[in-house]
């Protein structure tokens, strides 16, 4: 923790005090003085060197509330926190763009942690505020903003101890109401502790679906949605029959997850390897050229860039609502798109010539392998499209249904590449056919790597590889 800032100024604040003190972390101090009137001055952390002048910590203070909660509605006493800095604190440009009191403030959101009080714990811990800091970069860093329902992947107890809480879905506050400004909104987005299994549930069908569950369990984070690291449980452990409803919803609505950063590559069959206008590579001068900018912009309309935080397993996809001028796949359709509404290519789009395959062969390592069939009955049976992003080279994988629009792949030609994005159009009867042969992938112990499949009347091959063969220069 570093020095505390400034006491919020109350309604009586001098007028001198007033306007020295940031407009914008005014207005979020008035929002956390309704809700804690008896606490003017909690405990705060605070970046020492500020983001603007050159920090590495984007949130300018992070505040510590305890609250009581309310025993008679199953809500335990818990220490809230709340970030000041994702919003525009101040309104001189230092570290936000002002646009206008309309819109957005900042990036127009502010993160809060429910955490349950230990038993005899008299002062909040502090690592709730590292862990806003690694998200708050995350945002800075893509410009990529949060949305209730998004999910974070962190493969890591998110205290950094044995407990089974290493992933995170985000939702609304339950206490904190949209603020207004003067220089525009901002919202108060809850961070929810999760395990492995309730975050691949909510990859598989939605995020908003799985808080509504772990809403009815109190033990797992209750009507206010808070955070037991100590939780050992999962929600399917604790009552069975919430698996069924998880389900039951994927049949229904399919999933929300339209893209992931992974460790992924192609290969295109149909021609030699050593030929030098390989798909991967088309080349001007001596340079690879590389995605476009348009095919970059149609990309992150259904994945949300991954980037790596603290040395930690790249970020997943965040569910997407049109922001920043990204397109957000919240409604279920039956009629996708890949358009997009804007782009500015480096290199011109029309440039690169769209190449129909002939025959391809996708390599993935185990743990994007193990979205495959997600992305097939999830996605691809509901009229959906998914894309894989590879985080360790210059190169894109999505897959499309034959009611996607706006894609290059076609009945015709299920297999098309544009410069290093490689589309793969699938028929309903294919995919059926697909998640036939690759039931395996579901069940990861009893995986053997290398694993193979191939469709030779569709001249597809998968193969599931270590790790360590994407970390090569050749991919």
């Amino acid at each position: 923790p570093g020095p505390t800032a400034p006491p919020a100024p109350g309604p009586t604040a001098p007028p001198a005090f007033a306007s020295l003190f940031p407009p914008g972390l005014h207005a979020i101090y008035g929002e956390c003085r309704r809700l804690y009137p008896d606490q003017p001055n909690p405990l705060q952390v605070t970046a020492i060197v500020k983001y603007w002048l050159g920090g590495p910590d984007p949130l300018d203070y992070v505040s510590m509330y305890r609250n009581v909660g309310s025993p008679s509605a199953n809500i335990p006493e818990h220490w809230h926190y709340i970030s000041f800095g994702l919003s525009d604190l101040y309104g001189d440009n230092r570290v936000h763009e002002f646009t206008g009191t309309d819109g957005p403030s900042g990036f127009g959101f502010e993160l809060t942690f429910r955490l349950k009080r230990e038993t005899g714990e008299s002062a909040p811990p502090t690592w709730p505020a590292e862990l806003m800091q690694g998200l708050a970069r995350y945002v800075f860093q893509s410009e990529n903003t949060f949305c209730s329902g998004d999910h974070v992947s962190w493969h890591s107890p998110l205290d950094n101890s044995e407990s089974r809480i290493q992933h995170m879905l985000l939702t609304e506050d339950p206490q904190m109401q949209p603020v207004q400004t003067p220089f525009g909104v901002v919202t108060f987005l809850q961070i929810v502790g999760v395990c492995t299994e309730e975050l691949h549930a909510a990859q598989q069908w939605n995020g908003q679906g799985i808080l509504e569950l772990l809403r009815t369990v109190p033990v797992a984070g209750g009507p206010w949605l808070i955070t037991d690291m100590r939780r050992g449980e999962t929600i399917f452990e604790i009552d069975p029959h919430l698996q069924e409803r998880v389900d039951k919803g994927i049949e229904t609505d399919g999933s929300n997850l339209s893209g992931v950063s992974a460790k992924c590559a192609w290969d295109d069959l149909s021609r030699p390897p050593e030929d030098d206008e390989d798909s991967r590579s088309i080349c001007v001068g001596a340079q690879p050229r590389r995605l476009s900018g348009k095919d970059t912009e149609q990309i992150r309309e259904t994945l949300r860039r991954g980037l790596e935080i603290n040395s930690k397993p790249v970020l997943p996809p965040i569910n997407p609502q049109r922001q920043n001028g990204l397109t957000h796949d919240r409604a279920p359709s039956r009629k996708d798109s890949l358009e997009s509404d804007s782009s500015t290519a480096i290199i011109p789009h029309e440039l690169i010539r769209t190449r129909q395959l002939e025959s391809v062969h996708l390599k993935f390592n185990q743990e994007s392998g193990a979205l495959i069939p997600l992305c097939l009955r999830g996605r691809l049976l509901h009229g959906r499209h998914f894309t894989y992003k590879s985080i360790t080279g210059d190169m894109a994988i999505t897959f499309v249904s034959t009611g996607v629009e706006g894609a290059f792949a076609t009945e015709e030609h299920p297999y098309a590449a544009h410069g290093p994005w490689l589309q793969i159009l699938l028929t309903e009867e294919f995919v059926e056919k697909m998640l036939e042969d690759l039931e395996d992938l579901t069940s990861p112990e009893e995986f053997k790597l290398p694993k193979e499949y191939s469709w030779p009347e569709k001249k597809l091959k998968v193969s599931i590889l270590p790790d360590v063969v994407f970390d090569s220069p050749l991919h």
